[in-house]
């Protein structure tokens, strides 16, 4: 990995599929700043969310010829993906699974290499960790943290009104740093819109800005809290579309406009033949699938009441990742 301490010549107005053109891999970019202790910013984990970069360009154009409000810790993740519009190759591993922390790929160079970002890190004494991401789903903007300190909820506040905790998913950036410095992860709707990197920028602005981060929400915002239940996937030996098709499931092709709805039991996610298609893992590591989920009369369907997140109807990203998250409100 390349480690940098200006931004090199292209980075501005450089668009995500060409970064590789400017950059020969994952690189940190270290920016001096007027008030020493860095705030840390990771973008483009997942090659097809794009907002981040965005985000971070609008932030450095609008301090062109002036010293940052703060130092600042730039990482550029997976700029090879980037170049082909993916959220990784298939020869790679997930980027945002490979953190200090992860149970699976913590031998591969690429998980050796985040280590030592991490490190580098809190050696420096970064203020926060801010992980910029997009969603392929239509989803309001929202935080993700793994605690609940109130520096953490007053940099998600920042953010959103939204902020959804979740323990589960080890080896994510936001995992890897929560308990040691505040750590939130923003996402910011959908990639390609420019009102999503707008909201990042805005976000990246104010936070470099602080003197110190806010002790908790404030009056200007109220969070929304949730509870993330688990992260739900189609299991690997069964076959799934949307809409019309011979799958084993197929779901319903307009599902995403379900994200942060509270879904009754007895909602009607799709159509299967399979006894159980789906996989539903908790923070405890348990599959409590058959709990939320049942199958009658040929239709897949909630058994409780829950809401949605991060519902995709892009099967790539399905297997990639997953289906979506269910939560409870707080």
């Amino acid at each position: 990995m390349a480690i940098l301490d200006a931004l090199p010549d292209g980075f501005l107005d450089c668009h995500a599929r060409d970064l590789h053109q400017v950059l020969d891999g994952p690189t940190l970019i270290e920016l001096a700043g007027e008030r020493g202790s860095p705030l840390f910013v990771s973008i483009l984990l997942h090659g097809n969310e794009d907002s981040g970069l965005g985000a971070i360009q609008r932030v450095m154009n609008g301090y062109r010829g002036r010293v940052l409000p703060r130092s600042l810790m730039l990482l550029i993740g997976n700029v090879e993906a980037a170049r082909h519009g993916l959220r990784r190759l298939d020869d790679q591993p997930d980027y945002n699974r490979i953190w200090p922390g992860t149970p699976n790929q913590g031998d591969t160079p690429e998980a050796g290499m985040m280590a030592k970002v991490h490190a580098r890190a809190l050696a420096r004494h970064a203020v926060a960790a801010i992980d910029l991401h997009n969603n392929t789903g239509r989803n309001p903007h929202y935080a993700v943290v793994c605690n609940f300190d109130p520096p953490t909820l007053g940099l998600a506040a920042l953010f959103s009104r939204r902020a959804v905790c979740f323990r589960g998913i080890l080896g994510s950036q936001t995992a890897s740093f929560a308990g040691l410095i505040p750590a939130i992860t923003a996402e910011c709707g959908l990639p390609g819109e420019a009102a999503n990197a707008q909201a990042g920028a805005r976000f990246l602005d104010e936070a470099l800005n602080l003197d110190e981060l806010p002790n908790g929400a404030n009056e200007r915002i109220m969070l929304e809290l949730y509870h993330t239940l688990g992260v739900v996937r189609v299991r690997e030996d069964v076959s799934f579309g949307f809409g019309v098709g011979e799958a084993e499931v197929r779901f319903d092709p307009a599902l995403d406009k379900n994200n942060f709805r509270e879904l009754k039991p007895g909602t009607v996610l799709g159509e299967t033949r399979h006894q159980m298609p789906l996989q539903m893992i908790d923070e405890r590591g348990l599959d409590v699938a058959a709990h939320y989920f049942e199958t009658s009369g040929g239709k897949l369907k909630l058994r409780k009441q829950a809401v949605p997140a991060m519902l995709t109807v892009v099967p790539r990203i399905v297997r990639q990742d997953c289906f979506c998250y269910l939560m409870e409100r707080l």
